[in-house]
Protein backbone atom coordinates (compact mmCIF):
# COMPACT_ATOMS: atom_id res chain seq x y z
CA UNK A 1 0.00 0.00 0.00
CA UNK A 2 2.89 2.03 0.77
CA UNK A 3 4.64 1.80 -2.69
CA UNK A 4 1.33 2.52 -4.39
CA UNK A 5 0.70 5.66 -2.46
CA UNK A 6 4.56 6.61 -3.13
CA UNK A 7 4.41 6.03 -6.72
CA UNK A 8 1.24 8.00 -6.75
CA UNK A 9 2.77 11.20 -5.72
CA UNK A 10 5.78 10.87 -7.81
CA UNK A 11 3.34 10.62 -10.95
CA UNK A 12 1.58 13.38 -9.69
CA UNK A 13 4.78 15.56 -8.80
CA UNK A 14 5.34 14.49 -12.15
CA UNK A 15 2.76 15.46 -13.84
CA UNK A 16 2.52 18.43 -12.30
CA UNK A 17 6.32 19.43 -13.47
CA UNK A 18 4.90 18.67 -16.87
CA UNK A 19 1.87 20.71 -16.50
CA UNK A 20 3.63 23.65 -15.33
CA UNK A 21 6.47 23.69 -17.86
CA UNK A 22 3.69 23.92 -20.50
CA UNK A 23 2.12 27.39 -21.56
CA UNK A 24 4.43 30.01 -20.47
CA UNK A 25 2.68 33.83 -21.06
CA UNK A 26 2.75 37.27 -20.26
CA UNK A 27 0.56 40.62 -20.87
CA UNK A 28 3.54 43.00 -20.27
CA UNK A 29 5.54 42.17 -22.61
CA UNK A 30 7.78 45.36 -24.31
CA UNK A 31 8.11 46.20 -28.22
CA UNK A 32 9.79 49.70 -29.04
CA UNK A 33 10.45 50.29 -32.07
CA UNK A 34 12.67 53.77 -33.65
CA UNK A 35 12.74 55.32 -37.39
CA UNK A 36 14.84 58.11 -36.19
CA UNK A 37 17.30 60.15 -38.66
CA UNK A 38 20.33 61.91 -37.66
CA UNK A 39 19.20 66.01 -36.97
CA UNK A 40 15.46 65.14 -36.76
CA UNK A 41 13.42 64.88 -34.33
CA UNK A 42 13.70 61.42 -32.46
CA UNK A 43 11.17 59.15 -33.77
CA UNK A 44 10.59 56.04 -31.03
CA UNK A 45 8.13 54.60 -29.76
CA UNK A 46 7.57 51.86 -26.59
CA UNK A 47 4.30 49.68 -26.11
CA UNK A 48 4.67 47.76 -22.66
CA UNK A 49 1.36 46.09 -22.82
CA UNK A 50 2.04 43.46 -25.21
CA UNK A 51 0.37 39.86 -24.50
CA UNK A 52 2.34 37.30 -25.83
CA UNK A 53 2.35 32.90 -25.09
CA UNK A 54 5.18 30.26 -25.46
CA UNK A 55 4.22 26.49 -25.63
CA UNK A 56 7.29 24.86 -23.96
CA UNK A 57 7.00 21.38 -25.53
CA UNK A 58 6.75 22.79 -29.35
CA UNK A 59 8.47 25.97 -29.45
CA UNK A 60 5.03 27.76 -30.37
CA UNK A 61 5.12 31.14 -30.09
CA UNK A 62 2.70 34.05 -30.84
CA UNK A 63 2.47 37.86 -29.44
CA UNK A 64 -0.03 40.37 -29.82
CA UNK A 65 -0.21 44.38 -29.55
CA UNK A 66 -2.32 46.73 -29.71
CA UNK A 67 -1.46 49.80 -31.98
CA UNK A 68 -2.66 52.40 -29.53
CA UNK A 69 -0.91 50.92 -26.88
CA UNK A 70 2.83 52.28 -28.85
CA UNK A 71 3.59 55.80 -26.71
CA UNK A 72 5.46 58.39 -28.00
CA UNK A 73 7.48 61.45 -26.14
CA UNK A 74 5.70 64.09 -28.71
CA UNK A 75 1.89 63.83 -28.62
CA UNK A 76 1.13 65.06 -32.01
CA UNK A 77 3.37 62.24 -33.23
CA UNK A 78 1.73 59.32 -31.21
CA UNK A 79 -1.43 61.34 -33.17
CA UNK A 80 0.00 61.27 -36.66
CA UNK A 81 1.23 57.52 -36.00
CA UNK A 82 -2.54 56.31 -34.91
CA UNK A 83 -4.43 58.08 -37.53
CA UNK A 84 -1.99 58.63 -40.76
CA UNK A 85 0.48 56.00 -40.63
CA UNK A 86 -1.12 52.79 -38.92
CA UNK A 87 -4.76 53.66 -39.61
CA UNK A 88 -5.24 52.41 -36.02
CA UNK A 89 -8.69 52.31 -36.34
CA UNK A 90 -9.11 49.74 -39.33
CA UNK A 91 -5.73 47.89 -38.16
CA UNK A 92 -6.23 47.96 -34.45
CA UNK A 93 -3.10 45.22 -33.84
CA UNK A 94 -0.21 43.66 -34.82
CA UNK A 95 0.36 40.02 -34.33
CA UNK A 96 3.15 37.34 -34.68
CA UNK A 97 2.86 33.40 -34.87
CA UNK A 98 5.38 31.09 -35.49
CA UNK A 99 7.71 28.46 -33.47
CA UNK A 100 11.27 28.69 -32.72
CA UNK A 101 13.12 26.58 -34.42
CA UNK A 102 15.00 23.53 -32.47
CA UNK A 103 13.57 24.71 -29.44
CA UNK A 104 14.47 22.72 -25.86
CA UNK A 105 12.89 23.81 -22.88
CA UNK A 106 15.18 21.66 -20.96
CA UNK A 107 18.47 23.29 -22.74
CA UNK A 108 17.57 26.50 -21.61
CA UNK A 109 19.33 27.97 -18.22
CA UNK A 110 20.56 31.23 -17.40
CA UNK A 111 22.76 31.91 -20.22
CA UNK A 112 21.35 33.35 -23.03
CA UNK A 113 21.06 31.17 -26.10
CA UNK A 114 20.35 31.62 -29.43
CA UNK A 115 17.64 30.39 -31.32
CA UNK A 116 15.57 31.24 -34.41
CA UNK A 117 11.76 32.19 -34.64
CA UNK A 118 10.01 31.81 -38.09
CA UNK A 119 6.51 32.80 -38.40
CA UNK A 120 3.96 35.38 -39.70
CA UNK A 121 3.95 38.90 -38.75
CA UNK A 122 0.80 40.74 -39.32
CA UNK A 123 0.67 44.41 -39.19
CA UNK A 124 -1.52 47.37 -40.96
CA UNK A 125 -3.56 44.47 -42.24
CA UNK A 126 -0.71 43.25 -43.84
CA UNK A 127 1.59 39.28 -43.39
CA UNK A 128 5.03 39.19 -43.71
CA UNK A 129 6.88 35.46 -43.15
CA UNK A 130 9.78 36.83 -41.19
CA UNK A 131 12.43 34.51 -39.60
CA UNK A 132 14.75 36.84 -36.84
CA UNK A 133 16.88 35.61 -34.18
CA UNK A 134 16.18 35.24 -30.58
CA UNK A 135 17.87 35.23 -27.67
CA UNK A 136 16.21 32.92 -24.90
CA UNK A 137 16.76 32.37 -21.28
CA UNK A 138 15.50 30.77 -18.02
CA UNK A 139 15.34 32.76 -14.80
CA UNK A 140 13.55 32.16 -11.70
CA UNK A 141 11.03 29.61 -13.57
CA UNK A 142 10.54 33.06 -16.09
CA UNK A 143 11.14 32.13 -20.06
CA UNK A 144 12.94 35.63 -20.83
CA UNK A 145 12.66 36.14 -25.07
CA UNK A 146 14.50 38.97 -26.38
CA UNK A 147 14.42 39.87 -30.25
CA UNK A 148 15.55 42.37 -32.99
CA UNK A 149 14.41 42.97 -36.12
CA UNK A 150 14.02 45.60 -38.70
CA UNK A 151 11.45 46.39 -40.69
CA UNK A 152 10.36 48.51 -43.41
CA UNK A 153 7.20 50.50 -43.82
CA UNK A 154 6.11 49.88 -47.67
CA UNK A 155 6.42 46.29 -46.47
CA UNK A 156 3.12 46.31 -44.95
CA UNK A 157 1.90 48.60 -47.52
CA UNK A 158 2.44 51.79 -45.07
CA UNK A 159 3.31 55.08 -47.04
CA UNK A 160 5.25 57.93 -45.70
CA UNK A 161 4.28 61.24 -47.35
CA UNK A 162 7.22 62.80 -48.93
CA UNK A 163 7.30 66.12 -47.02
CA UNK A 164 7.83 63.85 -43.81
CA UNK A 165 9.98 60.97 -45.47
CA UNK A 166 13.18 62.69 -44.73
CA UNK A 167 12.66 62.65 -41.27
CA UNK A 168 11.92 58.91 -40.90
CA UNK A 169 14.20 56.38 -41.70
CA UNK A 170 13.57 53.42 -44.27
CA UNK A 171 14.65 51.01 -42.28
CA UNK A 172 12.70 50.19 -38.56
CA UNK A 173 14.76 48.65 -36.06
CA UNK A 174 12.52 46.32 -33.40
CA UNK A 175 13.16 45.25 -30.47
CA UNK A 176 11.37 43.25 -28.14
CA UNK A 177 11.60 41.38 -24.68
CA UNK A 178 9.17 39.30 -23.22
CA UNK A 179 9.50 37.79 -19.71
CA UNK A 180 6.60 34.79 -20.09
CA UNK A 181 5.77 32.91 -16.61
CA UNK A 182 4.65 29.41 -16.34
CA UNK A 183 0.31 29.30 -16.00
CA UNK A 184 -1.39 27.27 -13.83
Amino acid sequence: MKIRIAVLVTFLCGTSMLFAQGKYTTKTGEIVFEASVPSFEEVKAKNDNVSAVLVSETGDFAALALMKGFRFKVALMEEHFNENYMESSTYPKATFKGKIKDFSFSELSGSEKEYKIAGVLNVHGEDKSIDVPAMISLVNNNIIVKLHFVLKPEEFKISIPKVVSSKIAEEINVTSIFTLTTTK
